[in-house]
C-alpha cells in the first residue's frame, strides 16, 4: 500500500483548522493560552500564520511541531466543500470537530500504510490494507458521519495490528528475548536490543549503540543522546523524542515514526530518516 499525499499537509488548502479548533496553554512551546475552537491572534485573514517565520523566537515552538496528516485540507476542502468557517459560521463547531476525528483517522493510515509495507506476512499486510480502507471511507464520508465513529474501537483494531506488525519485525533482531535494559553504559557498538516500552529514558546516553529491534514504545526519551545508534526496526509508536539528539542516528527503517516526533528532535545532515519523512528545516 502506497502513502497517500493527502496523509501529508497542505496548509495552503485548508482554513488553519490547527490554529483554531485545538487549544494549547501557556508554556515553553506556547507564549500564550488560547482555547480551543478560538483563532489564534497570530492568524492572518487568508489563514496564514503572520510570524510563521518567527515561530520559534515567539514562543511558539509548539506550532513548528505539529502535523495534521493531510487533515486540515481534507476536511476543508471535501467535507466541507471549500467554504471556509467564516464564510459559514454555522459550520465552526462542526468543521472544528470533524478536524479533529479525521486527524485522528489519518494518523491510523500513516501507521497502516507503513504496517502493510514492512511486515513479512502477507495475511498481516491484507488486514492492514483492508482496515485502512474502511478507516479512509470514513474519513472521506459528510460530517455526521464523520462524527458518529466509534474512535476508541478504530485505536484498538489499530494498535492490535500495529503491535503484531512491531512483534514479528523486531523478532529478527532478537527481540524477541525481551531483555531487560537498565540504561547503563555499553561498548561502542554493542547490541541493546530489548523490551524499552514505556521506560523512562529521559536524558539517557543511548549513543554510539545498535540498538536494533528495540521496543521504544511510548518511551519518553525527552532530551536523551541517541547520537550515532542505528535504530534499524526499533518501535518508537508515541515515542517522545522532544530534544532527542539525534546527530548520526540511522532512522532509515526506525517502525512507526512520524514528522511530529522528527519536528520535536534535534539533528543534522547525517541523520538517516526514512523516504516518507522531511529533514526539520532547523536541522
Amino acid at each position: 500500500m502506497t502513502l497517500s499525499p493527502t496523509l501529508r499537509p497542505d496548509c495552503g488548502s485548508c482554513f488553519a483548522l490547527c490554529c483554531t479548533a485545538l487549544g494549547f496553554a501557556r508554556s515553553a512551546d506556547f507564549a500564550i493560552d488560547k482555547p480551543a475552537a478560538t483563532a489564534c491572534p497570530n492568524m492572518a485573514d487568508d489563514f496564514s500564520c503572520s510570524i510563521h517565520q518567527r515561530l520559534v523566537s515567539r514562543g511558539f515552538r509548539g506550532c513548528t511541531v505539529f502535523d495534521c496528516f493531510g487533515a486540515g485540507q481534507v476536511v476543508s476542502q471535501h467535507t466541507f466543500s471549500g467554504t471556509s468557517w467564516t464564510q459559514d459560521p454555522a459550520s465552526r463547531s462542526s468543521m472544528f470537530a470533524v478536524f479533529k476525528v479525521v486527524r485522528q483517522l489519518h494518523e491510523m493510515l500513516w501507521y497502516l500504510a507503513e504496517a502493510s509495507q514492512r511486515t513479512f506476512d502477507p495475511d498481516l499486510a491484507s488486514a492492514a490494507d483492508h482496515l485502512s480502507g474502511h478507516i479512509a471511507t470514513i474519513a472521506q464520508g459528510n460530517a455526521p458521519a464523520v462524527l458518529a465513529t466509534d474512535v476508541e474501537t478504530l485505536h484498538g483494531e489499530v494498535r492490535t495490528l500495529l503491535m503484531e506488525v512491531s512483534e514479528e519485525l523486531r523478532a529478527s533482531y532478537g527481540a524477541e528475548d525481551k531483555q531487560t535494559f537498565d540504561g547503563g553504559p555499553h561498548r561502542d557498538g554493542e547490541s541493546a536490543s530489548a523490551d524499552l516500552g514505556s521506560r523512562d529514558l529521559m536524558g539517557a546516553n543511548l549513543a554510539n549503540r545498535r540498538l536494533c529491534g528495540a521496543d521504544l514504545r511510548s518511551a519518553y526519551l525527552i532530551g536523551a543522546n541517541l547520537r550515532n545508534s542505528d535504530l534499524t526496526a526499533v518501535d518508537l509508536l508515541g515515542a517522545d523524542l522532544r530534544g532527542a539528539q539525534l546527530h548520526g542516528t540511522d532512522l532509515s527503517k526506525a517502525l512507526y515514526l512520524t514528522q511530529p516526533q522528527i519536528n520535536a528532535a534535534e539533528g543534522d545532515a547525517t541523520t538517516l530518516l526514512p523516504p516518507r519523512l522531511t529533514r526539520p528545516a532547523q536541522w
